[in-house]
């Protein structure tokens, strides 16, 4: 197990380091899921599947939002009561096992997020230009953000009972829904409090189920019953309409659960089209690709989103590094013009805020993206996608192209700036201002564009028409 779970770690960190997601000595913080293969896509055939996936590829930039027991001590999600041996399984309470996940149990009468104030998350991430949105409503440990009525390990039979936001997925998805936000619901298939998937009458010794479903089929038929349920309540009408299904914890299967079922009455029901992600798991339920922490080496055919962190976990951290506007830019940059979409991992304080720095860094992409938005929502992948530093999107109607400089952070603008290909005629602006651009072109294709003084030093973005 250990051997097998380390070749996936490394393979994944090796397409991580290869398609810029990670720099090379930086360290994988917890389980990457692996990316499903090209050949293992397979296209929705419901019309109105693929109308709502088009529609979320032109999103291009969202948030994934990790809040539950684990931000209380600031620890990596749910992970520390997995018995698995790896590195980054660390655990804060010098307890033995058992004593440890008993007392990762009671945080639930910890969390208590005094200061929750969802529309100050939708007034921060709209700020930041994302379009978007998944929210956890249960990790892999069970607990619940929403008011589950079957089972009581949710976040309403805490301290924010009688609270009136005491329902906090329903007071986020209401939120976001409100102000426009394409909705996603994260939902982890493996529930590793509920007593159908680790028996008590077992140990735990990994993340799967502890037990042989041959041996005890009605402990198995329990908890499928059990998950279907939860999703039921989720899908039921209560929390609105969602757009994107996103269920993770690809050691367990929609199959196993019942998922076409599950994805066949919400379509017909309140959720028209809805998206369904079931994460690593190829086939007619993956409607989308997670690559996770990284991005893909090469443009891809079909859709997929990176879903990459913001500082080094999914949750909060207290004291945690985080990326500069400048490397999200061109992380976003990228993922474009390869054909993806940036879901920006950021973990609530469990005051139920957003930090002040991030609120920051969020503010000055979203500065980026009102001044040269243009080249990143709405675009579509070009045949000539990079060169070097410079990535390329394109409008839907081929008309227009865009040049993205994605000048690293700390590095000084150049005079100049070159590519091969995409050979523009006319007029060429740089986006931030309107400014004309001048430019030369080369009998061999070479592309040679000057750029202004004082620029600041971040990316930016080109637009012009190209030659045909």
């Amino acid at each position: 197990m250990i051997n097998k779970l380390r070749r996936r770690f490394l393979g994944a960190a090796a397409l991580l380091m290869a398609g810029g997601g990670l720099a090379q000595g930086q360290t994988v913080q917890g389980f990457v899921h692996e990316q499903s293969s090209e050949d293992g896509y397979v296209w929705p055939t419901d019309t109105t599947v693929l109308k709502k996936l088009d529609a979320w590829q032109d999103q291009k930039f969202g948030v994934l939002f990790h809040f539950g027991l684990y931000s209380v001590p600031g620890i990596v999600e749910s992970w520390s009561i997995c018995s698995e041996d790896v590195d980054w399984i660390t655990r804060k309470e010098n307890l033995p096992y058992d004593k440890y996940k008993e007392w990762y149990w009671n945080l639930k009468d910890s969390l208590n997020p005094t200061e929750f104030n969802p529309a100050e998350w939708v007034r921060i991430m709209d700020d930041a230009g994302m379009k978007y949105m998944i929210f956890t409503t249960k990790h892999h440990d069970g607990f619940c953000t929403f008011d589950s009525k079957l089972t009581d390990f949710t976040i309403a039979n805490g301290p924010m009972a009688g609270s009136g936001k005491e329902n906090v997925a329903k007071e986020v998805f209401d939120a976001f829904r409100d102000k426009g936000f394409m909705i996603g619901c994260y939902f982890s298939k493996p529930d590793w409090h509920c007593e159908w998937f680790w028996n008590p009458e077992f140990a735990t010794p990994n993340r799967h189920i502890n037990y042989k479903k041959a041996r005890h089929p009605e402990w198995w038929k329990n908890y499928q019953d059990f998950t279907a349920g939860q999703l039921g309540e989720l899908l039921g009408g209560e929390y609105g309409k969602f757009d994107i299904l996103w269920l993770d914890g690809g050691w367990i299967t929609g199959d196993e659960i019942g998922l076409d079922s599950i994805l066949a009455d919400a379509r017909s029901g309140g959720h028209p089209g809805l998206i369904s992600v079931d994460r690593s798991i190829r086939g007619r339920n993956e409607n989308y690709q997670t690559p996770e922490r990284g991005i893909p080496e090469k443009q891809l055919p079909y859709p997929w989103e990176s879903c990459i962190t913001l500082s080094n976990d999914w949750g909060w951290v207290p004291d945690a590094p985080f990326k500069s506007p400048a490397k999200v830019i061109g992380m976003l940059a990228e993922i474009t013009a390869k054909g993806g979409a940036l879901l920006l991992g950021v973990g609530p304080t469990p005051q139920g805020t957003i930090e002040p720095e991030v609120e920051k860094r969020l503010h000055e992409i979203g500065n980026w993206l009102r001044a040269n938005g243009e080249a990143i929502y709405e675009t579509r992948p070009t045949p000539v996608y990079n060169d070097g530093l410079t990535w390329f999107t394109g409008s839907k109607d081929g008309k227009t192209l865009y040049a993205i400089y994605a000048l690293p952070e700390g590095e000084e603008m150049p005079a100049t700036i070159e590519w091969s290909g995409n050979l523009p005629k006319g007029k060429m602006t740089l986006l931030d201002g309107n400014k004309s651009l001048k430019y030369k072109t080369t009998a061999d294709g070479r592309v040679t564009v000057t750029l202004p003084k004082g620029l600041p030093k971040m990316p930016l973005a080109i637009k012009f028409t190209p030659a045909k």
